[in-house]
């Protein structure tokens, strides 16, 4: 066999590849050899005719046609295999000449896994930073935390800011309801901030039993398109009010919020965990930031297969997501003022593109600083993960080990690169 490959493009390749009449012959047996179990021949069973009889009933397009399917897929697979060529895509295969028996040449045209030439690694200008923990933040952890222990208690005088107040209420634009503007049994905090501008301003004054209208308009930047800076009215019954009794941050608070005997003892856990918290998050910015930054500095073509797969995901996920969120794609596509068209062509394409960049990156870099996973470290990892999720998932299949295989060996070499940059 003799194979030349064409470099098409950074991300497509040619194979040109010609076979000997040897190689044809063997083709021609593989396919004889399949063709004879349905050969039915006097005085044999079915699928149990003589090779030598059955190439006598075997019809000769059937066999020709057999043949060049097997010498092609055969040929593919050796010329990828031989030229360390990993195809993303199932090969176009054009036959430029085929004579049953002695010859057969023919391309075969692909999307591969490109060459990734990386930057240097080991000197990326990024930094981490983390944010302090500050005294105001500890006392906005403390303001919770009141809020969750908070007494509230039904009065009969006029609602008023910092109140909880029960509510029923139906919005109406042009005087149809609109979607998402009514609920029966609301508890809202007076003041908080919640509703559009004007709404709670609009329950403040009034007693329970009160059934009143608002009278609103919704800001001209509002998410949802058809009710950005529309005229509303909404209808309103004031079912209860409940005064909020913020507890008391003393000994007995700090007992109640955990093991502590001080409110100094709950401050400093407090602030341990907020710190601990922000190092994490500072730490994940930091290793995306580093991913980024030689992405940056690399070479990274990018195959359209992978982006195509990688954008199906994507917006799979996305519509996932905003499922459990208890919307839908094309709502939330009419709150960002974007055609389905726009938002792949822009959001999805450049996630995508991004993500196959970072992987391409991250597995080259693998390589080179010869990064593995062992056996142990894998079986750890599956053991995390069943306990994270309790069960309800089948970690075991070959095919989620790959995957958490995958996962383990790009945290491992992210962790490397870390290491490198280390100051």
């Amino acid at each position: 066999m003799k194979t030349t490959i064409t470099q098409l493009s950074d991300t497509k390749i040619q194979a040109t590849i010609s076979l000997e009449a040897k190689e044809i012959k063997d083709a021609e047996q593989v396919a004889l050899t399949k063709l004879a179990r349905d050969i039915k021949a006097p005085g044999f069973r079915k699928g149990k005719v003589p090779l030598s009889i059955a190439a006598k009933h075997v019809d000769p397009n059937a066999l020709a046609q057999q043949s060049l399917d097997d010498a092609l897929s055969k040929a593919v697979a050796r010329a990828f295999t031989e030229n360390d060529i990993q195809a993303l895509e199932r090969p176009a295969v054009e036959v430029q000449k085929f004579v049953p028996g002695q010859e057969l040449e023919f391309t075969a045209e692909a999307e591969v896994l490109p060459k990734v030439s990386l930057g240097n690694y080991k000197k990326l200008t990024v930094k981490k930073t983390v944010d302090s923990v500050t005294e105001k933040d500890i006392s906005e952890v403390i303001e919770r935390m009141q809020k969750g222990f908070a007494e509230r208690k039904e009065v009969k005088r006029p609602a008023k800011n910092g109140d909880e107040a029960v509510i029923d209420f139906v919005g109406k634009k042009d005087g149809e309801p609109f979607d998402g503007g009514a609920a029966k049994d609301y508890s809202l905090e007076l003041g908080s901030n919640q509703f559009i501008p004007g709404f709670e301003e609009g329950v403040v004054g009034h007693k329970v039993g009160d059934e009143f209208d608002i009278n609103l308009q919704f800001p001209k930047d509002y998410h949802a398109k058809q009710l950005a800076g529309a005229d509303v009215v909404f209808s309103v019954t004031l079912k209860a009010v409940k005064e909020i009794a913020l507890p008391k941050v003393d000994a007995d608070f700090a007992k109640k919020a955990g093991p502590f005997k001080t409110v100094a003892e709950l401050k400093a856990d407090i602030k341990r965990e907020l710190k601990e918290s922000r190092e994490r998050e500072a730490l994940e910015k930091y290793k995306e930031a580093l991913v980024g930054k030689l992405v940056e500095k690399s070479t990274v073509p990018v195959p359209e297969t992978l982006v195509s797969d990688q954008m199906r995901s994507i917006e799979q996920d996305m519509t996932q997501n905003l499922a459990y969120r208890g919307t839908t794609l094309p709502a939330y596509l009419e709150s960002i003022h974007k055609t389905h068209e726009e938002w792949q062509q822009t959001d999805v394409k450049e996630a995508a593109e991004n993500r196959i960049k970072s992987s391409l990156v991250l597995s080259e870099l693998s390589k080179v600083e010869k990064v593995t996973a062992t056996n142990e470290e894998l079986a750890a990892k599956v053991s995390e993960y069943q306990e994270q999720y309790g069960g309800q998932q089948d970690f075991t299949t070959p095919e989620m080990q790959q995957q958490i295989a995958n996962r383990l060996l790009t945290e491992k070499t992210i962790d490397r690169l870390v290491e490198l940059n280390a100051a």
